[in-house]
């Protein structure tokens, strides 16, 4: 997973295509504004590091958490007053975490209800559910929400273009120091490659990220090329719900409030078709539930499978 939000501010950022390629649980992440913090590791790649396929992608780079930013985690909305002061995945309980590897970590709501986040294993390698989900990836792949990078990082070794984006610094920090590639950006900015992506990712219930399905597959559909594809992760559940909620580590530590959205199978066909996608597969691995849909091209109904980009040429610095 990677971090849950909504559309925010965060500061615009020069488009480009895509070679530089964002977990996450039910519930995961993309899109908040990050807050501002000392980069005391390595952060993603400045965006002069950021290439489309054919071009260098830095693995490695300057820090380049962008400052003043405020957007979602790893769909995007408007920032809430109550998330402009303290972005949700930049909070002390969701950060500490990924530094650690290690939980407890739960989505709260108001009423009580909890939803545990896999921190464990969003920080191991990818296991046997997701690589069910990286051998079905075409083109170059753009993970939203990455999260810690361990799909960024599993399709590395594969020469498979891969960029992940997240809005957490903590986040991008851990993949980028994993040898991924990485941007701490909102799905909702400007980014590279955009209408070039073969391939999205919303994994470990990032199909949640800013509260409203509907938009966040509106704006993938403006990522992906023609014909491209987006495999989501749902819930088990004929679940579909909108609801705030702050990460919270079970000892006290609480983040801010948030809107995010839970939704299964039959949930995510509506919103699809509303949104120009077809559902075209549906699986399930080591008890997760996958979905892969296809963009349709003018309409018509038929998708296409778009060329793969060439593959870039991968530079190392610092």
């Amino acid at each position: 997973m990677g971090s849950p939000g909504g559309p925010g501010r965060e500061p615009a950022a020069r488009p480009g295509p895509p070679g530089a390629a964002s977990g996450k649980s039910d519930a995961a992440h993309d899109g908040h504004r990050a807050p501002s913090r000392k980069p005391s590791q390595k952060t993603t790649p400045s965006d002069e590091h950021t290439a489309p396929p054919g071009e260098n992608t830095a693995a490695h780079g300057t820090p380049a958490a962008p400052s003043g930013e405020h957007t979602q985690p790893r769909g995007k909305h408007t920032a809430l007053p109550s998330e402009q002061a303290t972005p949700p995945w930049r909070a002390d309980p969701y950060t500490r975490a990924l530094r650690t590897g290690r939980g407890p970590l739960f989505l709260r709501r108001a009423d009580g209800w909890t939803l545990p986040l896999d921190v464990e294993r969003w920080c191991a390698e990818a296991d046997a559910a997701d690589r069910t989900v990286l051998s079905r990836c075409q083109g170059a792949v753009l993970d939203i929400g990455c999260g810690p990078g361990r799909l960024v990082t599993a399709l590395a070794p594969l020469g498979r273009p891969c960029l992940g984006i997240d809005v957490s610094p903590a986040a991008v920090a851990r993949t980028v120091g994993g040898g991924g590639a990485a941007l701490c950006r909102s799905v909702f900015e400007p980014l590279p490659g955009e209408g070039r992506w073969g391939t999205a990712l919303l994994i470990d219930g990032n199909i949640g990220i800013g509260g409203d399905p509907r938009a966040l597959l509106a704006r993938v559909g403006r990522l992906v090329a023609p014909g491209g594809q987006l495999l989501a992760e749902v819930v088990a559940a004929d679940v579909d719900e909108r609801v705030l909620v702050r990460v919270d580590d079970g000892r006290g530590g609480v983040g801010t409030a948030f809107p995010w959205a839970r939704v299964g199978a039959p949930a995510l066909r509506r919103h699809a078709r509303a949104a120009g996608w077809t559902a075209v597969e549906r699986w399930t691995a080591l008890g997760r539930h996958f979905m892969a849909l296809r963009r349709v091209r003018n309409g018509d109904g038929v998708p296409t499978v778009p060329t793969p980009p060439a593959p870039p040429t991968t530079a190392r610095t610092g």
